[in-house]
């Protein structure tokens, strides 16, 4: 049963090309809002805390500060919706899943960079 779900999910569900990223990476994700009749393209740009999952049931969720408040935000890889994903800055760091960086303020919350 589960090879017949793997073989449909690469045959008929359409994948796109994004950037190679991890968790610890700042990124970009726009996609597309629909409001009535008119769409249009939003961004939401913060760290990648996870990715999760494997295939065309994989999902990453990211997290930003607006203002003092926290907003964390789970995209599917395969959304219809997404449009494109930018990579900000790659972020080193230990874990594939940053759950600390929740609690974490000010300098504490800063993640180091990987140049090059």
């Amino acid at each position: 049963m589960e090879s017949l779900i793997k073989f449909v999910q690469d045959e008929f569900v359409t994948k796109k090309e994004f950037p190679k990223f991890s968790s610890g990476d700042t990124i970009t994700v726009y996609y597309e809002i629909k409001e009535g009749e008119k769409t249009r393209t939003q961004f939401f740009k913060g760290v990648v805390i996870q990715r999760r999952g494997s295939g065309s049931t994989e999902t990453f969720t990211i997290r930003k500060m607006s203002g003092t408040v926290g907003v964390e935000r789970i995209f599917p890889i395969n959304l219809p919706a997404l449009q494109k994903i930018e990579v900000n800055k790659r972020g080193k760091v230990r874990r594939s899943r940053i759950y600390y960086f929740r609690e974490l303020t000010g300098k504490k919350a800063r993640i180091k960079e990987i140049r090059g």
